[in-house]
Formats: C-alpha cells, structure tokens, sequence
C-alpha cells in the first residue's frame, strides 16, 4: 500500500490552508495600527483564528480514520509516516504564509477600511466584494517579499523569549492529535480512548499558554504603536518572531512526535 494516498493528499491540502491563514492572521494587527483600527482587528484576528480552529476539528476525524485504512503488517511505521507527511504540510502552510505575508498586510488594512464601513459585518464586507471590480483590485495589493522589509529589524527588536515560546507551543498545537491517535495504538484497546481523548488537554495546556504569555504581548505591544509609545518597527519584529518561530515549531514537531506519543501512552495508563 502506498504510503500517500489520496486520503493523505487531502488532509494534507487542508493542514497547509488552515496553518496558512494561522501565519496570515499575525499580519492583521500590522494592518490595524496602520490603519489606526486596532479593535476591528483584533475582530479579524480571531475571526481568522476561529476559522483555523473549526478547520481543524473537520480535518481531525479524516486523520483518525488513515488509522483504520492503514495496513495490519508494520502498521505503525507506515501511520508515523503518514503522519510526519501531514507534519511536513504544515510546515509548507506556514512558509506559503511567509510568503504572502507582506500582501495581506495591504490586503487585510483595506478589508478594515471596509469592515468598518460596513458596520463589522462579516458577511457584508464578503458580500461587497464578490464583484469582478474587487476582486481584480485585490491582486494590485500582492508583492513579492523582499529583504527590505527586514529593514530595521535586529537582535534587539526582536523578543527571543516570545520567539522560544512560541517555538514550543506550535510544536505541541502541530502534534497535538497525531501524538495521541498514534499513542491509541501503543497502548492496550481498552486504554485507547483516554489516549485518543488527551489531545484536548494537550492543545488546551498550549492554548492557555498562547492566552497567557503571547497574546498579551502583542496587544499590549500593538496599543504602544498606536499611541506612538513604540516605534511599528517593534510590532514588525514581533509579527516577524512569531511567524518564524511558528515555522521551526512545525520543524521541532517532526523530532517530538514520537516522544510525545509515547508520552500520551504513558498518561493514558497513568489516569
């Protein structure tokens, strides 16, 4: 049986669209202090930040069922390759972002022009641009990145604390449910479904740490710009820092799934 299949390809589609509109939304508050709308976007943030997040849980149960389509002979070699292949996509969602990230920033602080104009209705704003005319003019705010718009950033600008966090909590937001679908299989079937049930406490133990050490910074970071406290320079550095951190977070993911399935084996029989 070949290691992609189809069923990989489309997860693995999917894993790149959903890190890849993660990695955009860091751009939003750039866009917001430029156009002096911090609040709406904050809105768009986690509007962006939601979506991902309810991508994730449609693309969760697909990844489950390669479990079950796996062949019985070296099951879990051929599954942790599978899985480092969909470890791998996110990976590529994260550099496409990089990539587009100086075009969104043009995009996103015209769509809160927008929002604004229309009164913060989502709907409203995509229904106002699903014209011929909007959507050729989107493509006008595309540039290619360039090593000019790391002009001014330098080891003092940027935050290496917020950079190693980070690091660490998009490593374990990467492995999260593959470490514990693969940890279903290194334990006995009655064991499996608290193995399979970890994932949760996993990804929320790194989403409170995300609420609690990195949000704060940026937002606190972002109302200094505003009130030209801070030089946008800063708030460049940390769009920047979490965007490449976020990358070798997905690189790190590669070396602590393994481990971090056999440690959801372990809690699993530990409860």
């Amino acid at each position: 049986m070949e290691l992609i299949t189809g069923k990989v390809v489309i997860i693995s589609i999917f894993l790149v669209i959903i890190t890849m509109i993660e990695t955009l939304a860091y751009s939003t508050r750039i866009s917001g202090a430029r156009v002096k709308l911090i609040a709406t976007a904050g809105s768009l943030f986690s509007t962006l930040v939601i979506i991902s997040r309810f991508s994730t849980m449609i693309q969760q149960p697909l990844t489950a069922k390669l479990i079950a389509e796996a062949p019985t002979l070296n099951k879990l070699d051929f599954i942790e390759g599978q899985y480092r292949v969909l470890i791998g996509a996110t990976s590529i969602g994260v550099l496409i972002g990089i990539f587009l990230f100086p075009s969104f920033i043009n995009i996103f602080s015209r769509a809160l022009m927008q929002l604004s104009n229309q009164e913060g209705s989502m709907i409203a704003l995509i229904k106002s641009q699903m014209n011929k005319k909007s959507m050729k003019k989107i493509f006008t705010y595309f540039r290619l990145p360039r090593l000019t718009y790391l002009k001014g950033v330098t080891k003092n600008t940027i935050p290496r604390r917020l950079f190693v966090i980070n690091v660490i909590i998009s490593a374990v937001l990467s492995i999260g449910v593959l470490s514990s679908l693969y940890a279903s299989m290194l334990v006995p079937e009655d064991y499996a479904p608290t193995a399979l049930m970890s994932s949760g406490i996993i990804n929320g133990i790194a989403t409170i740490l995300l609420t609690l050490f990195v949000d704060p910074k940026a937002s606190v970071l972002t109302d200094r710009v505003m009130k030209n406290e801070s030089e946008e320079i800063y708030l460049k550095s940390y769009s920047i820092t979490m965007i490449a951190s976020k990358l070798v977070g997905t690189v790190v993911a590669q070396l602590l799934f393994i481990p971090a399935a056999y440690y959801v084996a372990w809690f699993a029989k530990f409860i």
